[in-house]
């Protein structure tokens, strides 16, 4: 049909090669300013590539219930995409479709992989004249059966049955990357939102309780995480003017300090209840915790001489 027809073919879309690629050393000044022009979308690149070969590495190891060795598959990655720089290619990764394919069709081994790519080349070379002829049309109806066969329909129904934030985190990500065309940039808004809602959960988590005791002494009894999230939560939770007594404990022997503004929560609550006259004592520190707070207290007399 597309020899009497208007249809485009791929010898519409660009020029095939006439020859197999050598061996050859780009033709790029090696300089400060090259490096400059090329490093953000060189990164971009290799981020993309990095996350789309480990995304079939997973899909292969459930596909074939078999472990890969994900520093290896990264190592090849980057030493296939740099000899192949120097025979005039572009970069690459794993493919999904191709690879998923191969493997419903019985591809297991490093022979599979060869064939595929060494069959691609005599396509472009040897079969140049036939191939130049395939419409586009056609190419992209397998396209399209290809990604069909690929994706796991059962995952949209985890969108209704899976946590709102998990749903809005691929949803987000998947509206991210088909409106930027930019995998890296949809990538990078779903690991902003998953920390940003894991951050609000962990905050969430953390407990502080009280214990009048019959000497007088207030015991608080902290558990949890107490890092910038939730160090005004660790603040508020100890009020001077509701403490019966002149004595308060606070055991953080189930919490840890993640940070300075930790550090600083805790210093700011010890300083506030020897301003009330209150005798404090913080007991229970994990080896973390007492090093951060031996490091960064803020107020180091206040603070350390209440350690045990």
């Amino acid at each position: 049909i597309s020899w009497k027809s208007q249809l485009k073919t791929l010898a519409d879309l660009g020029k095939l090669p006439n020859a197999l690629p050598f061996l050859q050393w780009p033709a790029v000044p090696l300089t400060l300013e090259t490096l400059r022009i090329i490093a953000l979308p060189a990164l971009a690149i290799a981020m993309v590539g990095l996350l789309e070969s480990m995304m079939t590495a997973r899909v292969v190891d459930e596909l074939t219930d078999t472990p890969s060795n994900k520093n290896r598959e990264c190592t090849g990655l980057g030493i296939a995409n740099a000899a192949a720089s120097l025979f005039g290619g572009i970069a690459g990764c794993g493919m999904i479709g191709q690879t998923v394919g191969n493997v419903k069709y019985g591809g297991r081994g490093r022979l599979s992989t060869l064939f595929a790519g060494v069959f691609l080349l005599v396509l472009m070379v040897l079969l140049k004249p036939w191939v130049s002829q395939v419409p586009v049309v056609a190419l992209v109806a397998i396209m399209v059966m290809v990604s069909a066969e690929t994706f796991d329909w059962r995952s949209l129904r985890t969108v209704v049955t899976h946590p709102r934030t998990s749903s809005v985190v691929m949803l987000a990500t998947v509206a991210v990357t088909l409106f930027t065309h930019n995998l890296a940039a949809g990538v990078a808004v779903g690991v902003l939102l998953s920390g940003v809602f894991f951050t609000s959960k962990v905050a969430g988590l953390l407990q502080i309780a009280h214990v009048d005791g019959a000497d007088g002494v207030r015991t608080y009894s902290v558990r949890g995480q107490v890092f910038f999230a939730s160090a005004d939560v660790f603040i508020d939770a100890f009020d001077a003017r509701e403490v019966p007594g002149r004595a308060v404990v606070i055991d953080v022997g189930r919490a840890h300090f993640w940070d300075i503004t930790a550090v600083a929560a805790l210093d700011k609550v010890v300083q506030r209840l020897r301003h009330h006259g209150l005798e404090v004592q913080v007991k229970g520190l994990n080896a973390g915790s007492r090093r951060l707070m031996q490091r960064h207290a803020l107020g180091e007399d206040a603070l350390e001489s209440s350690l045990p």
